[in-house]
């Protein structure tokens, strides 16, 4: 390696021991990123006298190893039980077989299934990122469409849309019993705080 590669690589495992430094100082507690971002870039200049470059790089970084929780969008966490022992592995060939076997082989949100057309995929109920295990109990079936949805947006979220859509239709049908059972559903969701941003009218 040519050493100016062998000194950008050096700066980079430092710059990243600092952040990681950082975290292990404040375990299990959830830390934006422009706290943890602040104190790295000072520390590392007050040591080194140099400027630290693309901090935020180096917090996705620890994320994407595993050292790290995301809690919400730039907000990390520290846990040393999860970093030292975190079992974040895909399911095998076996585990997927075994989930889509359970799940009838069809898409446990909307119930689309090969014979549709629908590519199935075996997805982690809790992320991987949150600590999520690659265990039978922690799969399920998705539809290649509820699966982006999912990736895209909290699965609470995913899920309260659901029931405010299926909400909608069952007052447009007027079913009372299928309404019923959505607004006890979605007065859940109220009850507990979750997802408050996703509003639904009575």
């Amino acid at each position: 390696m040519p050493k100016d590669d062998t000194e950008i690589t050096q700066v980079n495992i430092a710059q990243i021991n600092i952040i990681k430094e950082y975290f292990q100082m404040h375990p299990n507690v959830e830390i934006g990123t422009k706290d943890v971002v602040d104190w790295a870039v000072s520390t590392y200049l007050e040591r080194t006298g140099k400027i630290f470059r693309d901090p935020d790089r180096g917090v996705r970084s620890l994320y994407q190893r595993g050292f790290l929780q995301k809690v919400a969008k730039g907000i990390y966490k520290y846990n040393p039980e999860y970093a030292e022992n975190k079992r974040q592995e895909d399911f095998t060939t076996v585990q997927k077989n075994k989930i889509l076997k359970r799940d009838g082989y069809k898409c446990v949100i909307c119930g689309a299934g090969r014979e549709n057309g629908a590519e199935l995929h075996v997805d982690h109920i809790k992320p991987k990122d949150m600590g999520g295990l690659a265990t039978i109990e922690n799969g399920q079936t998705l539809c290649s469409r509820h699966n982006f949805l999912k990736k895209n947006l909290n699965q609470t979220e995913t899920g309260k849309k659901m029931f405010i859509r299926l909400y909608e239709l069952s007052k447009k049908e007027q079913d009372r019993e299928l309404q019923d059972f959505c607004t006890q559903i979605l007065q859940t969701f109220d009850n507990f705080g979750i997802n408050g941003h996703i509003e639904w009218k009575k």
